[in-house]
């Protein structure tokens, strides 16, 4: 008899767990399309095959998207209201910084727009899983990814007997303080952030004459791309190349930096390289 009561729980539990799954599969979009960088790449992470069937047209670009070279297999659309209204979604993904105007017109049609802030710390990673996991009806898999994530992150974090001062310095004079995610990638690696020490705990300019003042150990400049404009002079000055206790470290403030996706381990993993050649070169 009590066997017989265990089994008839065991039935009754799977086919709970069988409803709720049907029911999450029933209430997945299954015309997915996204206007944001950050969100095309959640989307490419998360979603099932054929689910997601337009991404932003930054996501083809390399410089920009860590997954790029996943994002050439969709469509690519310009974000605009009207043309995402014409590839008939049943879920737009957009940025709270997306022009509310397409925003306010694709609810106005009655199409479901999720919106994703952008991540400021690491810990953020975690939430924009979650929430496009629930976007997409595809909890489970975000779940997995989460762990995944929170495993690897864990591996890099140590204790370094000391922490080298770091500046990350873009064009037009820009750093990022601690409450950004560059910072948070800072932290994690094992650096001090100069940007504190200038005053600036969000993103703010940094004048060059300030920065050599400060003098930071590292120095890691934004990404110089093709072309020319008088904002990217400060990435070349030659005040910084005499700073002659200082290690500039070039461009790794790339694609693997902008989006709270699992990327920003790469992002990690070659700040904490950068620290450890730094402490071995004394």
């Amino acid at each position: 008899m009590l066997v017989s009561v265990r089994i008839s729980s065991a039935l009754a539990a799977f086919a709970v767990a069988l409803t709720t799954a049907t029911a999450a599969l029933a209430d997945a979009p299954e015309r997915v399309v996204s206007i944001n960088l950050c969100t095309d790449q959640l989307g490419l992470l998360l979603a099932a095959p054929g689910q997601l069937v337009s991404v932003s047209r930054l996501a083809h670009d390399p410089d920009s998207s860590a997954m790029a070279e996943a994002a050439r297999a969709l469509p690519t659309n310009g974000s605009r209201a009207e043309e995402v209204y014409l590839l008939n979604p049943d879920l737009v993904l957009a940025g709270t910084f997306t022009d509310p105007a397409t925003v306010q017109m694709l609810r106005g049609l009655g199409i479901r727009v999720e919106l994703f802030a952008p991540a400021t710390a690491l810990s953020d990673v975690r939430d924009r899983l979650a929430q496009m996991g629930a976007a997409l009806g595809q909890q489970d898999e975000a779940a997995r990814m989460i762990a995944d994530f929170d495993a690897a992150l864990n591996d890099l974090g140590d204790a370094p007997a000391t922490r080298p001062r770091a500046a990350i310095y873009y064009v037009n004079s820009y750093t990022s303080g601690d409450r950004t995610l560059a910072g948070d990638i800072l932290r994690m690696a094992g650096f001090d952030n100069v940007a504190t020490e200038a005053g600036l705990s969000d993103g703010g300019t940094l004048p060059l004459e300030q920065l050599v003042m400060l003098a930071p150990d590292v120095i890691v400049t934004g990404r110089d791309y093709p072309g020319q404009a008088r904002a990217e002079d400060v990435l070349g000055h030659p005040a910084l190349r005499a700073l002659q206790d200082t290690a500039v470290a070039g461009s790794l403030t790339d694609q693997d930096w902008i989006c709270g996706t699992p990327a920003v381990l790469n992002a990690v993993r070659e700040m904490r390289a950068l620290r450890l050649h730094l402490e071995a070169a004394g």
